[in-house]
């Protein structure tokens, strides 16, 4: 069975040590939700196992079937079975979704890839249309979170890491989205580790365990009811004795996502 396990996983950004010890094992088939306030290290935690660029691994492991993934650049992370659905989706203007898509599928011919493009369209209610455009350009935010599924559906990734799915999605969007991921991970052994700030996602992607994340590591896990415990009392019992960052000036420390692809 294959597993994405994470072990002492430290990092900072800007010179900021944001997480500071994440011990996490995901098993194929899988949904682990993780759930804690803003501002806690969540989507840093998405982006450093994705191999983004601006953040500096301070220590610690993330290994995919016993590949150890920290090192290797985003690509390459990609094409061992990691797939990262992010909160913002990014535009990439002069290159199709079908290009994209029949480049990273890697063995399959473009003819096939359109058509498992199409099936997943109409799977999740996004318009054709939108096939044919650069990757996410002039599509709404909710757009843009229907392509990640698109995405996800054609590449059947082992491991999906979806950062705060719920943002910028109605309640049918939600529904398409999380049901095709849902259906991933019965019927394609699809692993998840959903991050979130929400338990509304859970409505379609039912999460086996639940983790509270706060002050950059994991403070508990525990089941489905464990959701329910926080949308009703919310983070405070975890975060009190978490001492305030210090404020940074802000800088960007992410350049160019797409940097790797030269390496």
């Amino acid at each position: 069975m294959s597993t994405l396990v994470i072990e002492g996983l430290r990092a900072s950004v800007a010179g900021r040590e944001i997480l500071t010890g994440v011990d996490l094992e995901v098993a194929a088939g899988e949904v682990h939700a993780v759930m804690g306030p803003n501002g806690s290290g969540k989507s840093t935690l998405a982006h450093v196992i994705a191999g983004r660029h601006g953040y500096d691994v301070l220590g610690g492991s993330v290994r995919l079937d016993g590949t150890e993934l920290l090192g290797m650049p985003a690509w390459r992370r990609a094409e061992a079975g990691l797939f990262l659905a992010m909160q913002y989706p990014t535009e990439v203007p002069g290159v199709s979704l079908l290009d994209m898509l029949t480049e990273s599928a890697c063995t399959a011919e473009g003819a096939a890839v359109a058509e498992r493009m199409r099936e997943e369209a109409e799977r999740i209610g996004f318009d054709e249309k939108f096939l044919a455009r650069p990757v996410n350009v002039d599509l709404s935010g909710g757009e843009r979170k229907r392509n990640e599924a698109l995405q996800l559906g054609v590449l059947k990734p082992v491991f999906a890491v979806v950062d705060e799915l719920d943002s910028g999605l109605d309640v049918d969007a939600l529904r398409f989205v999380g049901d095709r991921i849902e259906d991933a991970t019965e019927h394609d052994g699809l692993g998840v580790l959903a991050i979130t700030h929400s338990s509304r996602v859970f409505d379609h992607l039912r999460p086996d365990a639940v983790h509270v994340f706060a002050g950059g590591r994991i403070q508990e896990s525990g089941g489905a009811e464990l959701a329910e415990e926080l949308e009703a009392e919310g983070y405070e019992r975890w975060t009190p004795a978490l001492p305030e960052p210090e404020a940074a000036p802000f800088t960007d420390p992410f350049g160019d996502p797409f940097a790797d692809l030269l390496t």
